[in-house]
């Protein structure tokens, strides 16, 4: 492929649906095969042992830990190339590509050399004892070491997406999950001339899958050929646009770990009232990600194009990317959240066939499943905040939607008494028992798209980031990088 055939979707012209939906389609693609990818690793780990599944499942959060990091710090990387190539300053977009690889390889480098060095005294403090701790220690030593590849896997794919390329990521995805899939048996349970590794293997496999990926991902950018370029030239640190990057990518980093421990404290809301209830809770939140996969990718699109109108100068248009993004989310939520309520005693019973947990999986899907579409109009509005390079805003709409909303609604709702650990003090709620839970989700949901729209409709997004930064970036491409032919084509910005 010459240097000349630049993938990409162009945003700031052209009928907006069809683009959003161009644009999408591969990052749903994309999370569904994460979500794949993990149940990979749990099915073949569940042929170890009880001790196995509890040490994998031991380090959920600690993983979402380290991807929120390097979502944040890509959130940065997606609204401002996507800025500039809107604005149409290609150079100034391979820059910020270049940097956000600095940044990864630094942060993820120090995150891995600290979790190393504490790896046993973090895995005491989550609470792995005996031969779980055995299994977690196995399993996290290998996992610390393909953080660097995680971490630039992410820049990659950030950098593709704001130059409007999402099926390339995608592809790769779908290579490094098959490939992970087909190691897992092999170095999990020890097939052929392969000796067992139990969780080991399990992040070995991880280790060599994000390997591939990641490779395949810097070769994609050192080529040029897919909207942006990684010059060797510009890995050289800036500091005016590293701290851009922090600046931008920190609140997005704290919104994913808010996320996270709201998650832990909903799941213990719901402890108190019964293994049905936890099993509803459990089967109820697969459900709804699945929501989630649609509209977080929706998000990641409107992102690209909001960034990328904005660069371009048209925020009227960005503002009716969002709109057209978030009204189609929330129909085919609709749709989907339709289809449960009318047969939830179906979608319950794929998963399980306890009459218990049904039949409280039913309350569950017909108190949240209407408001299916206030959650992802909400994840629209949000990923158009980031692409304006708002992610301050976007965080305050997540601790607005939990911490404020969903948190205090449940315990009012929730319980007639609960008390506070450690302490003397109790607060006192209406006691519905655990439909007080499912209504939280459903009145934040709500209470959450109402503030998102009115605070996107004031329009104070629409000043974008790049401006400030522009003067900072000097000259053409490093003679060892340069290619006359990207430089000299005007057509950068034709459709895959």
């Amino acid at each position: 492929m010459s240097g000349t055939e630049r993938k990409g979707v162009d945003m700031t012209t052209g009928a907006i649906a069809p683009k959003v939906v161009r644009l999408a389609w591969p990052l749903v693609l994309g999370n569904l095969l994460q979500t794949f990818y993990n149940l990979a690793d749990m099915f073949w780990v569940g042929r170890v042992s009880p001790e196995a599944v509890a040490a994998v499942s031991l380090m959920f959060p600690l993983s979402w830990m380290f991807v929120s990091t390097a979502m944040g710090i890509t959130a940065a990387t997606t609204a401002l190339v996507s800025q500039n190539v809107g604005a149409d300053d290609r150079r100034r977009a391979d820059l910020v590509v270049a940097q956000t690889v600095v940044l990864t390889v630094a942060v993820a480098a120090a995150l891995a050399a600290l979790g190393w060095a504490f790896r046993r005294e973090l895995l005491a403090l989550i609470g792995a004892e005996g031969q779980v701790f055995v299994e977690s220690l196995a399993y996290i030593e290998v996992i610390f070491l393909a953080l660097p590849l995680t971490f630039l896997f992410f820049a990659f794919r950030a950098a593709l997406q704001g130059a409007g390329d999402t099926k390339t990521a995608m592809w790769l995805m779908v290579l490094s999950a098959g490939l992970n899939v087909v190691l897992d048996p092999f170095l999990i349970l020890g097939w052929g001339p392969v000796p067992a590794m139990g969780t080991r293997g399990a992040a070995w496999a991880t280790f060599v899958a994000r390997a591939f990926a990641t490779g395949a991902g810097v070769y994609f950018l050192l080529r040029g050929d897919y909207g942006v370029r990684l010059h060797v030239g510009d890995l050289r640190p800036d500091p005016g646009v590293l701290r851009k990057l922090v600046d931008i990518g920190y609140p997005a980093t704290l919104d994913g770990w808010a996320r996270s421990f709201a998650a832990v404290v909903m799941a213990a809301f719901v402890a108190p009232f019964g293994t049905a209830a936890i099993a509803a809770y459990g089967i109820g939140v697969r459900l709804m990600s699945v929501s989630w996969s649609v509209a977080g990718a929706v998000s990641q699109a409107a992102a690209t194009g909001v960034g990328q109108n904005l660069g371009a100068e048209t925020p009227d248009r960005a503002a009716s990317v969002t709109w057209t993004a978030a009204g189609g989310t929330m129909g085919i939520l609709f749709a989907a959240a339709a289809l449960c309520v009318l047969f939830p005693e179906f979608a319950m019973g794929i998963f399980v066939d306890d009459p218990e947990v049904i039949a409280e999986g039913v309350v569950f899907l017909y108190v949240i499943a209407p408001f299916w579409a206030f959650f992802g109009g909400t994840m629209v509005i949000q990923g158009a905040f980031r692409g304006a390079g708002q992610t301050t805003v976007a965080m305050a709409l997540s601790l607005l939607s939990r911490w404020v909303f969903r948190v205090p609604i449940a315990v009012v709702l929730a319980f007639s008494t609960l008390s506070l650990p450690g302490t003397d003090y109790a607060l006192k709620g209406i006691g519905l028992g655990v439909a007080g839970i499912w209504a939280a989700f459903s009145v934040g949901a709500f209470l959450s798209f109402l503030v998102a729209a009115f605070w996107f409709r004031l329009g104070r997004w629409t000043e974008g980031v790049v401006e400030s930064d522009r003067p900072s970036v000097g000259g053409p491409p490093p003679e060892a990088d340069a290619d006359p032919e990207r430089e000299a084509d005007p057509d950068v910005d034709a459709d895959d």
